[in-house]
C-alpha cells in the first residue's frame, strides 16, 4: 500500500498539515540531490516530491526550469531518479515519495516497466502534469492497479462541471494549484484558496494540498490552517541556487547558524526546517 494515506492519517491524529517539499532529482548532480533527499525528513519534510527533469516543463517557472536543465546537463534520467529513490529507501521506509513531472519520460521508459521498477524502488505516488483525465488509461489506472497513487492537479479554473472528472480516479490527495499560472510566480488569496480547498475536499473525500507560489514560512503557515498539506518547491530550489555552493558539509547540524560558506544543501535544509516549524505550529480549530 502507498505510504501516503497512512501519513495523512497520522498527521490527522496530530491535528496538523503536512509539509511537502519539492526538489529536482539530479540538480546539480545525482550525488548532491541524493544527499539532500536523504536529509529532508530530518528537516521536517513529511512528504517529498521528486522532480523528474524534462526538456519542456510547461507548468514550471524559471527556478524549476533551470533546475531541470542543470539535472539534464548532468545526465539525470528517469532510471537514475528511480535509483535515487531506491537509495533513499535503504535508510527511510516511512517518508512518502512522489515523482512529479511530464508524461514523455514515463512513456519512453514504458509504462509497464516503469511501474514495476517504481514499485520496487519505493515510489508512492505520481503527479503527471500533462496527462488529463481523458487519458487515464495511459498511466493513471495502471498506476493505481500497481498500488501507486495518481495525484491530480486542480486549479482556480476547475469549475463544478470539470471537478468530477478531475477527482474521479485521483488517489492519495488532490493538489490544488493556488494560482492560474506557472510555479513560483505569486500565490492565491487566502480566502479564495480556503474556499476552493473546502469545495475540493468535500467533493473528493481526499486530503487537499496547496502549492505553487508558497515561498515563506509565514505563507505556508497561513495555508496550513485550513489545508491538509502545503507544498513548497520554487523557494527551496531558489535557496539552493542562491547559496552559490553545492557541496555538503559533513559536520552540519541544523542548529548551526548561517555562514558565508554555507552549502546549497545546508541552506535548503535550514529553510525547510523553518517552513516545517511554521506549519507544525499551526493547529486547526
Amino acid at each position: 500500500m502507498s505510504r501516503i494515506k497512512p501519513c495523512f492519517e497520522k498527521l490527522g491524529r496530530e491535528n496538523r498539515a503536512a509539509f511537502i517539499a519539492f526538489i529536482m532529482a539530479g540538480d546539480p548532480d545525482m550525488d548532491t540531490s541524493l544527499e539532500l533527499l536523504k536529509k529532508l525528513p530530518a528537516a521536517g519534510a513529511d512528504i517529498i516530491e521528486l522532480g523528474v527533469a524534462f526538456t519542456d516543463p510547461m507548468a514550471d517557472g524559471p527556478a524549476i526550469q533551470a533546475a531541470g536543465r542543470r539535472a539534464l546537463d548532468a545526465g539525470q534520467t528517469l532510471r537514475k531518479t528511480l535509483e535515487m529513490v531506491r537509495a533513499f529507501r535503504a535508510g527511510d521506509d516511512q517518508t512518502p515519495i512522489i515523482l512529479m513531472g511530464y508524461y514523455n519520460p514515463f512513456y519512453a521508459y514504458g509504462v509497464e516497466a516503469f511501474l514495476a521498477d517504481a514499485k520496487s524502488a519505493g515510489v508512492d505516488g505520481l503527479i503527471i502534469v500533462d496527462l488529463p483525465p481523458e487519458e487515464d488509461a495511459e498511466l493513471c489506472l495502471p498506476a493505481r492497479e500497481a498500488g501507486i497513487d495518481f495525484i491530480r492537479l486542480a486549479t482556480p479554473t476547475t469549475d463544478d462541471a470539470r471537478l468530477p472528472d478531475v477527482i474521479k480516479n485521483t488517489s492519495g490527495f488532490v493538489y490544488y494549484v493556488s494560482v492560474a499560472g506557472i510555479t513560483g510566480k505569486g500565490v492565491g488569496a487566502g480566502g479564495a484558496v480556503e474556499a476552493a480547498v473546502a469545495r475540493i475536499k468535500s467533493a473528493s473525500g481526499l486530503p487537499v494540498a496547496v502549492g505553487f507560489g508558497v515561498k515563506t514560512p509565514e505563507k505556508a503557515a497561513d495555508f496550513a490552517r485550513f489545508a491538509d498539506a502545503v507544498v513548497v518547491g520554487s523557494a527551496l530550489v531558489e535557496e539552493f541556487t542562491r547559496s552559490g555552493e553545492t557541496g555538503v558539509q559533513s559536520d552540519l547540524t541544523l542548529d548551526d547558524g548561517p555562514s558565508r560558506g554555507d552549502s546549497g544543501v545546508n541552506a535548503v535544509l535550514r529553510l525547510a526546517t523553518d517552513i516545517s516549524t511554521a506549519v507544525r505550529a499551526v493547529r486547526k480549530e
